[in-house]
């Protein structure tokens, strides 16, 4: 380090420095970090599923049928790891593939009888440890963070949007 380099450091002022603990988007980082490896002890152990596997069952039990990019879109999760997760649940017979008859590049997927099985028995499981997850919070306190949560998303979205 020189010495230009070595008093320019020196000269940072708390005020202009990050404190990662405090900074919003390295806590909710952390927040999403521990409460999906909570939540993924429920079906990576059991039912052997990646988090992106049972994250794609799940968009496939609350809407029947999907594409891969709708799948994607809906889930937040990148096509590549949509199109891995697909194959990999196709391979272990959760789910069905079906190709449009109009248009055969395209393609849907839906679970299979025994993926919908699987996919019942995880929802109480998940749902569970989620209402302990969130049982530190009252009603009141609950509502106020699904409305802050909300809004941030939106304020997220317009930040998108402008580039």
């Amino acid at each position: 380090m020189t010495l230009a380099e070595s008093s320019q450091k020196a000269a940072l002022e708390p005020s202009d420095t990050l404190q990662l603990s405090d900074f919003f988007p390295y806590r909710l980082a952390m927040l999403n970090s521990s409460v999906s490896e909570v939540i993924a002890q429920l079906y990576s152990g059991r039912f052997d599923l990646s988090p992106q596997e049972w994250r794609v069952m799940a968009a496939l039990g609350e809407n029947a049928q999907m594409s891969a990019k709708e799948i994607a879109k809906f889930t937040s999760m990148e096509k590549m790891q949509v199109s891995r997760a697909i194959s990999a649940l196709k391979k272990s017979g959760l789910l069905c593939q079906k190709t449009d008859s109009n248009d055969r590049r395209f393609s849907s997927v839906s679970l299979s009888e025994q993926g919908k099985q699987i996919y019942l028995k995880i929802v109480p499981l998940v749902t569970a440890r989620e209402r302990y997850l969130l049982s530190v919070l009252t009603d009141e306190e609950l509502q106020l963070f699904n409305q802050c949560v909300d809004r941030i998303s939106q304020q997220a979205e317009t930040l998108k949007q402008l580039g």
